[in-house]
């Protein structure tokens, strides 16, 4: 068997063992490029992010975390094919949880803390939730020889890491199906059974209804219908030109005629024109007066003008 380079155009060779084959993957520490195009250095810090160069397509964050767990504990993967903005919202997250675990290890014990106020109950009925769809967890395949980025907490992690294995590092199992079970798997979770799609298509359908009735509710209250709640009292609420409420009942002034006495300007409605042309003869006739008065237009003008020309025509004697 020939011997394996341990580095290789920079880039540490770490081989990996499956049951009937083996893989590589190149690794070196993260450097940022001084390029406007590139990410932004809070999202891949120097000193602690691991650059990996091909690998397998059936990767996943954790299977990563864990074929470098000797090294020391990795805070995040990021695969090549996630975009800027989800970087900085993955950061962003990152610096968020730590912010709050920080915070909570320097508050007091509980008796300390204020009491929190209870919320009031509101008396809105609440909307039926829709019932899923099962759903079984599989994992994402990327692009043969892709890249992702993986980020420990200190930079000691990054060093060891880096070390070329002395012989070839199993790759850890997992419970997410791959191979022939993944795509099994994939074909059975696009197909569910019949009794979990339509408790699906009822709870979406009761969704629709209440969303339904309760724009028509409020479609009651624009159009100044009285609306009576479930004690049959009529909703009294300030609007209108002259002072009545929205939703019909007992008038309250407001307050533009209160201070000015002025009511609202409505539009009139326009009469509607009766039609000229109706039957086909109109119509013809219609067209043909056109098309007489056009030409007899057509004859002044040329009249007109005939006039102008004699009257500026030079006359000598």
């Amino acid at each position: 068997m020939p011997v394996l380079p341990k580095y290789l155009s920079g880039f540490t060779v770490i081989p990996i063992a499956y049951p009937s084959s083996t893989h590589f993957i190149y690794a070196r520490a993260h450097a940022t490029s001084k390029s406007k195009t590139s990410k932004p250095n809070h999202v891949f810090p120097e000193k602690r992010t691991l650059f990996l160069v091909n690998i397998p397509p059936d990767a996943t964050e954790r299977e990563l975390k864990l074929l470098f767990n000797h090294c020391g504990k990795a805070e995040r993967v990021v695969f090549d094919f996630h975009s800027t903005d989800d970087l900085t919202e993955q950061a962003s997250d990152s610096d968020e949880k730590m912010a709050e675990a920080e915070a909570a290890a320097e508050t007091p014990d509980t008796e300390t803390r204020p009491r929190k106020k209870r919320k009031l109950q509101t008396t809105e009925p609440t909307p039926p939730e829709v019932k899923p769809l099962p759903s079984s967890s599989l994992r994402t395949l990327h692009k043969t020889g892709s890249c992702a980025h993986l980020i420990f907490i200190d930079s000691s992690s990054l060093a060891k890491a880096l070390s070329p294995p002395a012989s070839p590092i199993p790759w850890p199992s997992s419970d997410e199906p791959r191979g022939l079970s993944h795509y099994m798997a994939k074909y059975d979770n696009e197909r569910p059974p019949l009794d979990a799609v339509r408790a699906h298509a009822d709870s979406f359908m009761e969704r629709f209804e209440f969303d339904l009735s309760k724009s028509k509710q409020e479609a009651k209250y624009k159009k100044g219908e009285a609306i009576v709640d479930e004690d049959g009292f009529t909703l009294v609420t300030r609007g209108g030109a002259y002072g009545q409420t929205l939703g019909g009942g007992v008038g309250v002034a407001s307050r533009k005629f209160m201070l000015t006495g002025k009511t609202g300007s409505r539009r009139k409605k326009e009469k509607k024109k009766e039609k000229d042309v109706f039957y086909a003869f109109q119509k013809a006739e219609k067209q043909r007066k056109a098309i007489l008065d056009l030409k007899r237009n057509f004859d002044a003008d040329r009249e007109r003008v005939e006039k102008l020309k004699e009257s500026r025509r030079f006359k000598p004697y």
